[in-house]
C-alpha cells in the first residue's frame, strides 16, 4: 500500500477512535445530566443565640436523600438586632426581626423547592435563661417567632429551646461531619470508613460555653455521657454546657465583681478595661440576668448611674476573672470547675464562635502567635496592660468590642488551662477555626442532620455520584483510547517505513 493509502487508514482509525471515545463518553454520562444540571434539596435553620440570630441555608443533591457527606452551606444571613430573648417587652418584634432573612431565604431557595424545604428555629442559652426566670415570657417569644415563620412558604417544623447538652453534641456532630471523620467518599465513589479519630468541639457563645469530645475513660456523671450510633460506629461522648459562662454573661459577671470589690460605689475603676477608656451605665444593666442575681447589692437602685473607668492592670484583672470559677473542691476523680466531672482531654479539638474570634483578634490585630498556653497568657497581659489609645492604634474600627478583649482573652486562657486542663502537650492540638471548608462550624448543621434523619445509625452501602455501570464504561473508555493510540502509532510507523523504501 502506498503512503497515501496508509495515511487514509490512519485517519480512518483515528476517526473511529474519536467516535468510540465520544460514544463511550456519552454512555458514561447520566442521561439526566445531559438535559439539566442536578437538582438540590434545601434545609433552613435559624440559630437564635443570646446576642443575635443567624440563618443558615443548607443544600444537598435531590437524588441523594441519605448521602450525608454532601450537605453544604448554601447561604447565610445575620438577623439585625439582638437575640430573640431581648424582645420580652415586645415579642412580636422578635418575629418581625426575622423577616429580612426569611425574605432572603425565599430567593436563595428555588421557588419550586419552597414547600419541601424544612425550616427550623433553635434557641440556645439566652432563651434558656429567660425560660428559667420567666417561662411565660419565653413561651410568648417562641409563639411570636413561630407565627412569623409560619407565614413563609417553607415546611415549618417548629421553634424550640435546645438544652445545653444538645447544643454541645450537635456542634460536635457538625465539626466531625464536615471534616469527614465519620465517613467519606472513596476514590471509586463508594462510602468508606476513614479510620480517623474524631475531634473534640468547644463552643463559646453569648450566654454559655460547651465542651464535647469522645473519650474511652469512665464518665462518672451519667448526665454528661452520650452514646451515638453513626454509620455503624458507636461513639461514647462526654459533653457539658456551662450556663452563665458565655462571653456576654462573663462580661456582666465581671462588672458585678468590680462593683462588689469597690463596695458598690458608683464611681469605680476597672482593671480589665484599658486606661483612658470609660463608660457610664445603669446598675440595672448588670443585674438584669440570673447570672448576676446572687451578687445584687441589698440596697439596689436599678436606675443609679455607674461611672466606670479603665485602669489596665493584667494581674488584678486575672484575679477578678479567677473569682468567676470554683476550681476546688472536686467530688469526683477529676473535675473541670464548679464541681463538674470531666475526663482528661485527648486528641484534637476545634474551638469556634468567640474562641475563634478572640484568638483571631490576637493573631491578626495584635500580631501574636497562639500555639501554647504561655502564648495566650502573654497576649492577655499585653492587651490588658495597653492603653485605650494604643489599642485603637493597633485595631482601628473595632471600638465596639475593643475594651473587652482583655477580659475575654484572660477568661479563655483560664478556662482552657485551669478549667479544661489543656497543657503544653495538649494545647497545640486546639485549632481555633470558624469554618470547615465553606460551612460555618456550630450546632445548626448537626441539628438539621438529626431532625431530617440524614445520618443513619448503620453503615450505608450505596454509591455517591456514579453507579457501577458507568464506572465500567469509564474503564472501557480508557481501554479504547489506548487501543486507538497504539493503532495510530503503528500506522504512522508503517507510513514512515513506506516512505523510506520508495
Amino acid at each position: 500500500m502506498g503512503s497515501g493509502g496508509t495515511k487514509k487508514v490512519a485517519v480512518v482509525l483515528g476517526g473511529l477512535g474519536l467516535a468510540a471515545f465520544a460514544g463511550l463518553l456519552l454512555l458514561c454520562l447520566p442521561t439526566k445530566d445531559l438535559r439539566e444540571p442536578p437538582a438540590f434539596k434545601y434545609g433552613i435553620v435559624l440559630d437564635a443565640g443570646s446576642s443575635h440570630t443567624a440563618m443558615f441555608v443548607y443544600k444537598w443533591p435531590a437524588d441523594k436523600e441519605n448521602d450525608t457527606g454532601i450537605v453544604s452551606q448554601h447561604s447565610m444571613c445575620d438577623v439585625e438586632g439582638g437575640g430573640i430573648s431581648s424582645y420580652v417587652a415586645d415579642p412580636s418584634a422578635a418575629g418581625r426581626s426575622l423577616q429580612a432573612c426569611l425574605d432572603q431565604a425565599q430567593g436563595d431557595v428555588p421557588k419550586e423547592r419552597h414547600a419541601a424545604t424544612p425550616l427550623y428555629l433553635g434557641a440556645t442559652a439566652g432563651m434558656r435563661l429567660l425560660n428559667l426566670t420567666d417561662p411565660e415570657a419565653s413561651d410568648r417569644v417562641l409563639a411570636a417567632v413561630s407565627s412569623t415563620m409560619k407565614q413563609y412558604p417553607f415546611d415549618f417544623h417548629g421553634a424550640k429551646i435546645l438544652s445545653g447538652e444538645d447544643e454541645g453534641v450537635f456542634g460536635w456532630v457538625t465539626a466531625n461531619y464536615l471534616l469527614e471523620n465519620f465517613i467519606k467518599y472513596g476514590w471509586i465513589g463508594q462510602w468508606v470508613q476513614p479510620k480517623k479519630k474524631t475531634v473534640g468541639a468547644m463552643d463559646l457563645g453569648g450566654a454559655s460555653t460547651q465542651i464535647t469530645f469522645e473519650t474511652k475513660e469512665t464518665i462518672e456523671t451519667p448526665a454528661n455521657e452520650v452514646m451515638l450510633r453513626l454509620y455503624g460506629q458507636t461513639y461514647k461522648v462526654y459533653t457539658h454546657s456551662f450556663l452563665c459562662y458565655g462571653r456576654d454573661q462573663i462580661l456582666k459577671r465581671l462588672l458585678s465583681k468590680v462593683l462588689k470589690a469597690g463596695r458598690y460605689v458608683l464611681q469605680v475603676s476597672n482593671p480589665c478595661w484599658p486606661t483612658g477608656y470609660w463608660k457610664n451605665f445603669t446598675v440595672a444593666t448588670i443585674y438584669d440576668s440570673p447570672c448576676t442575681e446572687a451578687e445584687k447589692p441589698t440596697s439596689y437602685f436599678p436606675t443609679a448611674i455607674v461611672n466606670m473607668s479603665g485602669s489596665g492592670n493584667a494581674a488584678k484583672c486575672q484575679q477578678h476573672v479567677e473569682s468567676l470559677f470554683q476550681f476546688t473542691p472536686c467530688p469526683y476523680s477529676h473535675c473541670s470547675f464548679d464541681q463538674v466531672f470531666q475526663p482528661s482531654v485527648t486528641g484534637n479539638f476545634i474551638a469556634f464562635s468567640a474562641f475563634f474570634y478572640t484568638v483571631d483578634f490576637i493573631q491578626s490585630q495584635m500580631k501574636r502567635h497562639v500555639a501554647t498556653p504561655s502564648d495566650l497568657e502573654q497576649a492577655a497581659n499585653e492587651i490588658c496592660n495597653a492603653t485605650w489609645s494604643e489599642l485603637l492604634e493597633k485595631a482601628p474600627g473595632l471600638e465596639k468590642r475593643l475594651p473587652d478583649y482583655c477580659s475575654v482573652t484572660t477568661f479563655i486562657y483560664l478556662i482552657l488551662t485551669r478549667g479544661y486542663k489543656f497543657d503544653n502537650s495538649t494545647f497545640p492540638n486546639i485549632a481555633f477555626q470558624k469554618k470547615a471548608g465553606d460551612t460555618s462550624i456550630g450546632w445548626a448543621l448537626g441539628y438539621m442532620l438529626n431532625l431530617t434523619n440524614m445520618i443513619p445509625a448503620e453503615e450505608t452501602g450505596f454509591w455517591k455520584g456514579t453507579a457501577y455501570g458507568p464506572w465500567v464504561g469509564v474503564v472501557l473508555l480508557f481501554v479504547a483510547i489506548i487501543l486507538v493510540t497504539v493503532a495510530s502509532i503503528f500506522c504512522l510507523l508503517r507510513s514512515t517505513r513506506g516512505r523510506g523504501m520508495m
